[in-house]
């Protein structure tokens, strides 16, 4: 299948030859590198340096509130802002290397938040304005919080009820108060109103700290991975080669900067690209995407495949309502995209949907489909210029690379890679069992094909083994979705003595389908016939949605601790259906 057409002049035209010649130390000198002290620092890169050029009064984000009223930043008066926001913490006595927290919707001070702080060096880290007090207490207290900038609303609702128990945290910040309420409790338009435009931002190093990002654990507490600031390298070159960013493009990432897409794709590599951003301050509705798209002229739209699962259930005919001439890519990350929803693009929007791999650890696109490229539905697609991707074989006894297509294995990352996370924050050992030697072990499994293309398989502790056989999620829920009948399908592996585990898949059925006996029937006839009998789902349960994290990711095994009456771990990245 061919990608977006054969006459855009793509960043990226011939892989094969951009691939043997690319390297990382090229990238400095693509960003216009010196001698100055700053030259790495994220902030600079994304916002400053083009504040002062060409781009000054470039839109760089415009804000679309809930009642469609917009707000604008350009490019000089988001350095404005930002500079504002990097005096405040200064004059607040903030140090470098010290944690900011965001927990607010996608509103101007969170992004400015995020500017301002990586320019004073300190560590962003931003959370979900939807957590719940124990969520919000376990990621503020371990990431040592400094400064939290919210709400009045999230304040009283979430975070009031925790000051005690946060000795580290020195100031809230609220983004709507007036006058500050207390010498801790602050206000946003005062603090900004009395800080400086200008800042200048201190030397930074390119493995000094930048983002610290948390992802959730199957239990306990979650995860905080920590990125540097020479991780920019990659959110450019990726925003370049993979979204084919260009001069005067319209991007929409409608991620929250809550998970970590937000962060690396809503803000740092489209303003590192020079385009601007479309912030939709409101949550999914179908006919208000697709009239963003058209009033908007999107040119590129980054989403998740939640937000494809759910246009995909709607009768609704973009093309035939909406002009979306503009739009020129699609893509989509977070839980692999089947074939089904790829195919489905190029039906509803004349593109295909290009699917993309990475993790909240890589810190940036890893695997990609590219707008050049042949897509081959259900693909991850093939690594980024400057990424070496592997299978493994990984046991206890040890570690050896599978060197022929076709075999599944461990997908593996070689080191050196810019956005590569540096650590699990107060967690070392954890970190350390996430390498083998020069390979950062991603915990999924994959193939590879004779032409390169990368194939999920699942992740390693989802893997269902049953009648001697490994069967992957992902295969089995992409085969199920080309069922008429089926909206949406999970699948797990559930113990049974006689065979090691048997499958079970959770149905979502489309509006208008009746979860009978005979539909049942009928789905495990077609999964037979398709998947073979060894494989396809022994059980299946209908049900009226599956649980997914607000990245779009199933949660199995929160599917097969419900089923089994296990603990179910942290939920607080669950998406609220």
């Amino acid at each position: 299948m061919s990608s977006t057409g054969n006459n855009a002049d793509y960043n990226l035209v011939d892989y094969d030859s951009k691939r043997s010649s690319f390297s990382w130390d090229t990238v400095e000198k693509e960003l216009g590198f010196g001698e100055a002290g700053y030259e790495h620092n994220i902030a600079h890169l994304a916002v400053d340096r083009h504040a002062t050029g060409v781009l000054r009064d470039v839109i760089a984000f415009r804000f679309i509130q809930k009642d469609r009223s917009r707000q604008e930043f350009t490019y000089l008066q988001l350095k404005e802002e930002s500079s504002r926001f990097a005096n405040v913490l200064s004059n607040l006595g903030i140090q470098k290397g010290e944690t900011v927290f965001s927990l607010a919707g996608r509103i101007p001070a969170l992004y400015i938040t995020a500017l301002g702080s990586l320019k004073a060096t300190a560590v962003f880290c931003p959370l979900f304005s939807v957590f719940g007090p124990e969520p919000v207490f376990q990621r503020l207290h371990k990431g040592e919080a400094k400064i939290l900038v919210t709400t009045s609303a999230i304040y009283e609702r979430t975070v009031n009820q925790l000051e005690d128990r946060l000795p580290s945290l020195q100031y809230i910040i609220l983004s709507d108060l007036e006058e500050h309420r207390s010498d801790k409790v602050l206000s946003w338009s005062r603090l900004m109103k009395e800080a400086s435009p200008d800042f200048e931002i201190p030397t930074t190093g390119p493995e000094d700290p930048a983002l610290l990002h948390f992802t959730s654990g199957t239990t306990g507490m979650p995860k905080g991975a920590l990125h540097v600031h020479k991780a920019v390298h990659t959110h450019y070159i990726t925003g370049k080669y993979v979204l084919d960013f260009h001069p005067g493009d319209i991007f929409w990432c409608t991620a929250d900067p809550g998970w970590v897409t937000g962060t690396s794709y809503g803000i740092i590599a489209p303003l590192v690209n020079g385009v601007t951003s479309i912030i939709d301050q409101e949550e999914f509705d179908a006919m208000r995407w697709y009239s963003i798209l058209q009033e908007q002229k999107v040119n590129i739209w980054y989403t998740a495949p939640t937000a494809v699962r759910r246009l995909m259930r709607m009768d609704i005919k973009p093309l035939e309502k909406f002009n979306l001439d503009s739009l020129r890519v699609i893509l989509s990350v977070g839980e692999p995209l089947s074939a089904e929803a790829v195919l489905w693009g190029e039906r509803s929007f004349g593109i295909p949907i290009l699917d993309n791999w990475w993790q909240t650890e890589t810190g940036g696109i890893m695997i990609a489909n590219y707008p050049s490229m042949e897509v081959r539905p259900g693909s991850m697609g093939k690594p980024l210029p400057g990424i070496e991707a592997a299978l493994a074989d990984v046991t206890e006894e040890g570690f050896k690379l599978i060197e022929y297509p076709g075999k599944q294995g461990h997908l593996v990352l070689k080191k050196g890679f810019p956005s590569l996370f540096r650590a699990y924050l107060h967690e070392e050992e954890r970190f350390k069992k996430c390498f083998a030697g020069d390979w950062y072990l991603t915990g999924d499994l994959a193939k590879q094909d004779a032409d390169g293309y990368f194939w999920f398989i699942g992740r390693a502790d989802d893997i269902i083994k049953t009648s001697g056989h490994m069967v992957g999620p992902f295969e089995v829920e992409s085969t199920l979705m080309r069922h008429p009948a089926i909206a949406e399908a999970a699948v797990i592996g559930k113990p049974e003595p006689s065979i090691g585990e048997l499958v079970k898949a959770f149905i979502v059925l489309k509006p208008g389908k009746e979860p009978t006996e005979d539909m049942k029937l009928d789905i495990t006839g077609f999964a037979r016939k398709n998947l073979g009998p060894a494989v396809a789902p022994k059980e299946i349960e209908f049900v009226s949605s599956v649980p997914k994290t607000r990245s779009g990711k199933i949660l199995r095994r929160l599917l097969k601790a419900r089923e089994l009456g296990l603990p179910e771990g942290d939920t607080s990245t669950l998406e609220q259906n």
